[in-house]
């Protein structure tokens, strides 16, 4: 075997999917123009770098600020102005800080137009577990209650399956759960889903996977109908 040859032979296979920037820029992509959005802790603050130009998209942290962006260079930050995952913001024209209290408000008032989550197990009725897995951790639900109680839609970004390759869409949710019926939109490493009517469509795929080998890693039932779309994400 010649050394190339063997060098090919030994080569990792490539990663099919997408990485953590290239899901939150997918979900990006539809976030609406004129929308007030709350974005979860992790890979959801990720979309916020991604909306298209020209789209305006107000952000609203549960701790009391609305309308706020990027944070200002390391050193410095304000850590009088934090969002709700304590990281450092800045506050746009326009932007409003207000009472704990009056934030979720508006999310119970019905006035937060897209919550974007992450998540451990969907259902295909959108039923969300994504504050416990089973009985480890500390309790940690934060405001994801009020969230994917009062937001108009609520999207999830996650891997499809977990580090075990355990699935996480799911017939039923076995961990605890955060809300019932809530979930209208999932962004994976592998698809785009919407959830209607007590079933997962498939909207989109990623590059290198076939839909039969998708729904091998989906532990419900996949509707699969007109063209679906295949990711093509810049380079992140």
């Amino acid at each position: 075997m010649t050394p190339a040859a063997d060098a090919a032979a030994t080569a990792k296979p490539k990663k099919i999917g997408l990485t953590r920037a290239q899901m939150a820029w997918r979900a990006a992509q539809d976030i609406p123009d004129g929308s007030y959005v709350n974005l979860g802790i992790g890979m959801p603050e990720l979309a916020a770098l991604y909306v298209p130009d020209g789209r305006q998209v107000t952000y609203h942290t549960e701790n009391g600020v609305l309308g706020f962006g990027e944070g200002p260079p390391k050193g410095e930050e304000d850590w009088d102005l934090v969002n709700a995952g304590k990281k450092a913001i800045g506050l746009l024209p326009g932007a409003s800080i207000f009472h704990h209290a009056d934030s979720f408000a508006m999310i119970r008032g019905g006035h937060i137009d897209l919550a974007i989550l992450g998540a451990f197990q969907i259902a295909p009725n959108g039923d969300l577990a994504n504050w416990r897995a089973g009985n480890e951790g500390i309790p940690a639900v934060g405001g994801a209650m009020d969230l994917v109680s009062g937001a108009r839609q609520v999207w999830c970004i996650t891997d499809h399956t977990t580090r075990a390759g355990e699935a996480k869409l799911m017939d039923a949710c076995t961990y605890p759960l955060t809300g019932i019926g809530c979930v209208t939109r999932v962004y994976t490493d592998l698809a785009v889903i919407h959830v209607v009517e007590g079933r997962f469509h498939l909207k989109a795929i990623a590059e290198g996977i076939t839909v039969e080998e998708l729904q091998a890693k989906t532990a419900s039932p996949l509707v699969v109908e007109g063209e679906i779309e295949v990711m093509a994400p810049p380079a992140l």
